[in-house]
């Protein structure tokens, strides 16, 4: 799997651009604020149908205009195709030029690992992130996961609501129980599916990070939830139900679902060292490129953007012996020297290219 082009109109600080890339690797490098970033940031969006940085898709357009639209041409094993996004008053997605209705139709079309310097929040930061993490992973596999995450999200946000009406008007709390089943029903697909792809992670995780560390450090990661089954979940929300119409929202379910990561025995995001984090989240990106790979029977295109200078030699030299067959577009300030690789440069200045 690989882009062959992209062309971007109005998209952040590029008013008209067209970049052909190899097959390989792809090289962007310039100073900061030069749109290096934006660049990945268009694959991302046409791979996952958002961005991984703006709240609101007009961040993206460009400033004083109205409509942005980003296009990108790639070919897998099997076939070729095209995905246009534009984005205006709306966002409209189009694959080979017909206009799609769901979401769930474009993920899986192209098939993407990002490494940005943020990933250390995986490590370090809160729940969210790492959900955040299994949320992308696994909706470019299983596109009817995203469809039911949405579902459960709008009806947590609905039994939200109808918890503060309770608080604040006295409505009948015995009508919770619509939402409480609908919500377990959810909730359960929502975690066999994280289950399922976290279980699938372990053997690639404990085998890839006792080769980066030579056999120093044993990884462990230990899936976190209250939602294994529908009749648990419901008595939960049952028991926590006076506390919820106090707080006026849902204490417990797959949204606060958490996996924790040890290595040798230690919780690495207390105990663990920066190198120890930064090795732990390239053992985590490496075991989902392999698990994308074993899914599709291809590799998955990596996006690296200022990655590189994020690591130390010894883990550089990991991750460039792990991505022979992958296209890889990486961003930097300045240039790199890939000995024995095949890769095109592409000076970024001012939102434009210049080779």
């Amino acid at each position: 799997m690989w882009i062959k082009e992209i062309q971007l109109k109005n998209f952040r600080n590029y008013k008209e651009e067209k970049i052909k890339l190899n097959k390989n690797i792809n090289i962007l490098y310039g100073e900061n604020a030069q749109g290096k970033t934006n660049i990945i940031e268009s694959i991302f969006l046409c791979s996952m149908g958002k961005s991984f940085r703006a709240k609101k898709d007009k961040e993206m357009i460009k400033i004083n205009e109205d409509i942005c639209s980003v296009e990108v041409e790639y070919e897998k094993s099997d076939r070729e195709g095209k995905i246009k996004i534009e984005i205006g008053n709306k966002k409209n997605i189009f694959i080979n030029e017909i206009k799609i209705k769901k979401l769930s139709e474009l993920l899986g079309k192209i098939n993407i690992v990002i490494f940005t310097p943020d990933d250390i929040e995986i490590i370090k930061g809160g729940p969210d992130q790492r959900r955040k993490f299994l949320d992308i992973m696994i909706s470019q596999l299983r596109p009817n996961y995203i469809h039911i995450l949405s579902l459960y999200q709008k009806t947590i946000e609905q039994r939200n609501n109808y918890l503060k009406q309770i608080k604040e008007e006295n409505k009948d709390e015995n009508l919770l129980e619509i939402w409480d089943e609908k919500l377990s029903e959810y909730a359960v697909k929502i975690y066999e599916y994280r289950k399922e792809f976290i279980n699938k992670l372990i053997p690639k995780m404990e085998n890839l990070h006792k080769e980066i560390t030579n056999n120093k450090e044993k990884i462990k990661i230990e899936y976190i939830t209250e939602c294994e089954n529908k009749e648990k979940y419901i008595k939960l929300l049952k028991e926590r139900r006076k506390l919820d119409i106090l707080k006026g929202f849902t204490t417990k379910g797959v949204h606060r679902d958490d996996f924790v990561i040890y290595i040798n025995g230690k919780q690495i995001n207390i105990y663990g060292s920066q190198g120890q984090q930064r090795t732990s989240v390239l053992t985590l990106k490496l075991s989902e490129l392999n698990l994308i790979y074993d899914e599709i029977g291809e590799y998955p295109i990596l996006l690296l953007d200022d990655f590189m200078s994020e690591l130390d030699k010894s883990r550089r030299e990991s991750l460039v012996k792990h991505i022979k067959e992958t296209q890889v577009i990486i961003t930097c300030t300045d240039k790199l020297a890939l000995e024995n690789f095949e890769y095109l440069e592409y000076n970024v200045k001012e939102g434009k290219i210049i080779n």
